[in-house]
């Protein structure tokens, strides 16, 4: 069974004090995960040491980077390098998040150019991908999410596909007023892995943990989640919430 996840993106919220206790909570929960439940926690870059701290008794239980370059090293000030994440053992790194897309033109070859140094240095990529309110509404979404990935992740071999995670965000519905259905979210998730199948072959596209990362809260998350082709949510404002991400994540299925 594909690896189900549970990924909370803390963007820029927190102070180190706030996020040190919130961390805390969560890994004291009383949860039961199963043998393919990852709960993965992409904190700000001045709190990845304390988190890998806080977390690395708890099985099952890692740490992110919301970001990285997409050079190696070099004259690049404010900067952090995959290198460099990979010297304090970070593991996964968010790569593509619609923010950094819409705010930093992050633009998709670019975001090749960063998968490419997260798995050289043995970091999962966490690779988002979404269209935004007109492309939704001009039916264009599966195209434009499609040429996403041709952009940015289909230079990767079959050996290196397996090794990333990817993540769905619907743009047009987080912070529009409009609403998500369950059934637009697996639509969605299926076309992507229909895609996966065309370029590498069904029975690598069925190991490829597809998040869902669509305003993923505790009152819809196991709805979302028992869909067949979503493993889990990429999840933002309820993961600042301790009793709300508790309940996400025991909604994996």
């Amino acid at each position: 069974m594909r690896k189900q996840i549970a990924a909370a993106n803390w963007k820029m919220n927190l102070t180190y004090q706030q996020g040190t206790a919130l961390l805390q909570t969560l890994v004291s929960a009383d949860i039961s995960l199963k043998e393919n439940h990852v709960v993965v926690f992409a904190v700000p870059f001045p709190y990845l040491e304390m988190a890998i701290d806080t977390i690395q008794h708890k099985e099952n239980y890692s740490i992110a980077a919301q970001n990285c370059s997409d050079k190696k090293s070099g004259a690049y000030t404010g900067e952090v390098s995959a290198e460099m994440l990979k010297s304090l053992d970070v593991h996964y790194c968010l790569v593509g998040h619609s923010e950094r897309r819409e705010y930093f033109g992050e633009s998709n070859l670019m975001l090749a150019d960063k998968l490419n140094f997260c798995l050289s240095y043995g970091i999962t990529p966490i690779f988002c991908c979404g269209e935004a309110l007109a492309t939704r509404e001009a039916n264009k979404q599966n195209g434009y999410v499609e040429q996403q990935l041709q952009e940015s992740v289909f230079h990767l071999s079959k050996d290196e596909i397996l090794k990333i995670i990817i993540a769905y965000e619907p743009i047009w519905a987080i912070g529009t007023g409009k609403t998500a259905s369950t059934e637009q979210a697996q639509e969605m998730h299926a076309h992507i892995r229909s895609v996966l199948k065309n370029q590498y072959g069904d029975s690598i596209a069925e190991q490829i943990s597809i998040l869902y990362g669509g305003s993923v809260k505790a009152s819809n998350a196991k709805e979302i989640f028992s869909s067949k082709d979503v493993d889990g949510g990429l999840v933002g404002g309820a993961s600042l919430v301790a009793t709300e991400f508790v309940e996400i994540i025991k909604s994996l299925k």
